[in-house]
């Protein structure tokens, strides 16, 4: 009988990680859709940004109160779940504190996890308060309302009950140490749970016993349920922003990628020696052309893919984007979010037709982001230096309009017109070449 309760465990358990592992699958699968890009140059400098910007939470603090309170989030939650192996092992041997042999360190760890867990509970108090009461203009814009304002809201509810019941186990513990109860020997610092004795005072040890192992089994249950809700959330980000900050884009970000196909046509009239006619060479095989630009998520590169699921919908883009101050429509925070919305539809739609994508009729362009958002960029840079994780919104901004331009000959008629005048006149302006002093006799 006694064994029971290990093997439940160990069911839970495995179905957990197991259904997290086919999450991750899912989501590797989704990114490969995009086109193959290579960001394996200067690693030494792509490992210094994650450590600096994932690890270090570098451009958190640019904003020093949701920097520091995201910081106590972060730290709190990567080092409480340290217990999170004491619990596991505890579980499948049907031990009690199994590292309590640890003595005094195993006091100051308990210790500084509790006091950890209550400013996570007070850091979330605060993000609950700017998100619901104080409302700040960045949470409450047009593309955060319905899912992704209960989605943010969940999380913070999540953390605080997970943090309560770390609480509340560890004084159950603690009151079930003071009557010498079977198996719970004296181990631990309780600095912030010994003010809960007070809820537990009076009760049995049965009843307590009952409280206890009642908050440790929701406490690890709510773990793997968090861990398995990251994939359907914005909290992605946790595990996301390290590969995305290595991948980033190292160049200078006001310089823009040339495509290839048109760099190759460049060269080739450029150069006098070439012939336009000649045949290509034996080691080049010559496929179908490539779309120029983007108008789906499979046009786009699987960097790009990944800052989509990496986006943590702050808000910080689109707070700093002038479009977006000025009243325009365009929101970076909104391009990442319909990007992924998109993927996602899509790796819905290829699991219902045994993994082969079925035509929809619908597309990323106009479908979900609309030409008037599009074209509202200044191409300043402004989200991609606001973003705290290394995102890059104008780089989907800038594909679907070479898309606009060189696939459909969609560009507003002012760019048009400009760019006539440089095919034509050499200039932006409609002026021939050989009128363009004539201002100096006025």
């Amino acid at each position: 009988m006694t064994l029971i309760p290990q093997l439940i465990f160990a069911l839970i358990l495995a179905f957990g990680i197991g259904f997290f592992v086919r999450n991750v699958k899912k989501l590797s699968r989704n990114i490969k859709l995009g086109k193959e890009i290579n960001r394996t140059d200067r690693p030494g400098e792509r490992w210094r940004n994650m450590a600096l910007i994932a690890l270090g939470q570098q451009k958190m603090v640019v904003r020093p109160i949701a920097g520091l309170l995201h910081i106590i989030v972060y730290i709190g939650f990567v080092i409480i779940n340290i217990e999170v192996l004491e619990i596991v092992i505890d579980g499948l041997f049907g031990t009690h504190r199994v590292f309590a042999f640890m003595g005094g360190l195993y006091d100051v760890l308990i210790g500084s996890f509790e006091i950890l867990a209550f400013l996570v509970v007070v850091s979330v108090v605060i993000f609950w308060i700017r998100r619901n009461i104080i409302r700040l203009q960045r949470f409450i814009k047009p593309e955060m309302k319905g899912w992704p304002k209960n989605d943010a809201n969940i999380i913070l509810y999540f953390e605080v009950v997970l943090m309560f019941l770390f609480l509340l186990m560890n004084a159950t513990d603690l009151q079930l140490q003071s009557l010498g109860a079977a198996h719970y020997t004296e181990a631990g610092a309780f600095p912030v749970s010994q003010y809960l004795l007070p809820l537990v005072d009076g009760m049995s040890q049965s009843a307590l016993f009952l409280v206890e192992r009642t908050a440790w089994w929701l406490h690890i249950v709510g773990i793997l349920i968090f861990l398995n809700y990251l994939y359907y959330s914005k909290h992605l980000h946790i595990l996301l922003a390290f590969p995305n900050t290595w991948f980033a884009k190292l160049q200078p970000k006001g310089q823009l990628d040339n495509l290839e196909a048109v760099t190759k046509e460049v060269q080739l009239m450029m150069d006098p020696n070439a012939d336009p006619f000649a045949a290509p060479a034996e080691d080049e095989v010559e496929g179908e052309p490539g779309k120029f630009g983007a108008s789906d998520v499979m046009d786009l590169n699987r960097v790009q893919l990944l800052n989509a699921y990496t986006c943590t919908e702050c808000g910080r883009c689109t707070s700093e984007c002038p479009a977006n101050q000025t009243g325009k429509k365009l929101s970076p925070r909104k391009i990442m979010m319909d990007t992924r919305d998109r993927l996602e539809e899509v790796g819905k739609n290829i699991d219902a037709n045994n993994g082969v994508f079925k035509e929809d009729g619908k597309q990323l362009l106009d479908d979900y982001i609309t030409r008037e958002e599009l074209w509202a960029c200044t191409s300043c840079n402004a989200c991609v230096e606001a973003c705290p994780v290394s995102i890059d919104p104008l780089s989907i901004i800038m594909d679907m309009r070479r898309y606009l331009v060189m696939e459909q000959s969609a560009a507003p008629v002012e760019l048009n017109n400009m760019m006539s005048n440089i095919e034509n006149n050499g200039a932006p302006w409609p002026f021939n070449q050989m009128d363009r002093l004539n201002w100096k006799d006025e």
